[in-house]
């Protein structure tokens, strides 16, 4: 298995009990971790056993942190590095309102010679499945995603895409196996509001019948919405106010391609699915304890 992080980041976390915005907050606690949609994907599978590679881009001056990162892990590291250094992301969590500001540096831009390079990596990878995650940095054309599904649907490979704006839109046209829009990403593709269950239903019913396999529709505390072209399953955990959200969405993804690889049912994806963002929301518990506490309806 392979997770692709065109735009990974260092992400630095911050808890405050309650920010206030143009003052002075007092942090109560901290810490930097390697991350990136791609990559945060890659820890949450190879925390649960299963083997995958990291790709994408790193820069050199700083790519220490990101080597140390994926032999802690056991993340096979083939990015192809990048003069400079990886961008940083600071997640400011407000304890009080249970709410995460984040401030996204730029990433680093790469050439078309390591464009190429990384897409010849990701064709050469032996995988069953390929996840696509996460921005495109300066210079990558809105295409990459929906080019590497196109090649590696030829092989046989089975594709995960959570990405946003334009390289969603282009993306969901070449048709990968699974999509993980949140409801804004799903009202961009729609056009329109969603303003309830059955308006997103609606929408990625519409998306499953252009080609998607599985549209997984992330709905922070409301849990998420899994649909195919033959049923739809909602799925609710219990409520955590006090926890970072960083992550928990690419704990989802990393919980629906390990469901898909076991051949679980659609309600057991999304219980298991759901059980990996709960987990990475409180920073402890199991994934079998988690999805114990989860509803399942449809």
């Amino acid at each position: 298995m392979i997770a692709v992080t065109l735009n990974p980041a260092i992400d630095v976390t911050v808890l405050a009990r309650e920010l206030h915005l143009g003052a002075v907050n007092r942090v109560e606690s901290g810490g930097r971790l390697p991350g990136g949609k791609g990559v945060n994907v890659a820890a949450a599978l190879a925390r649960e056993g299963h083997r995958v590679s990291a790709h994408g881009f790193l820069g050199r001056e700083n790519e220490a942190e990101f080597a140390t990162f994926f032999d802690a892990s056991g993340i096979a590291d083939n990015c192809v590095r990048l003069p400079g250094a990886t961008r940083m992301g600071i997640k400011i969590v407000d304890r009080a309102r249970g709410e995460t500001t984040d401030l996204n540096f730029p990433g680093l831009g790469p050439d078309d010679s390591a464009l190429v390079e990384l897409a010849a990596r990701i064709d050469a990878a032996e995988a069953t499945w390929c996840v696509l995650a996460g921005s495109l940095p300066p210079g990558v054309p809105a295409n990459f995603y929906a080019s590497s599904i196109r090649r590696l649907k030829v092989r046989g490979v089975r594709v995960a895409l959570d990405t946003s704006g334009e390289a969603l839109r282009i993306g969901l046209a070449a048709g990968p196996e699974v999509a993980k829009p949140n409801v804004h990403e799903l009202e961009e593709i729609a056009g329109r509001r969603l303003p309830d269950t059955d308006s997103i239903v609606a929408a990625a019913k519409a998306i499953v019948a252009a080609g998607t396999g599985l549209v997984v529709v992330s709905r922070g505390a409301e849990g998420g919405c899994f649909v195919t072209a033959d049923a739809v399953v909602l799925a609710r955990g219990p409520m955590i106010r006090e926890g970072s959200t960083v992550g928990a969405g690419d704990a989802m993804v990393a919980g629906i391609v390990a469901s898909r690889l076991e051949g679980l049912s659609l309600a057991e994806c999304a219980r298991r699915a759901t059980a990996y963002s709960l987990r990475a929301l409180a920073g402890t518990g199991t994934i079998a304890g988690w999805a114990d506490r989860v509803e399942i309806a449809g």
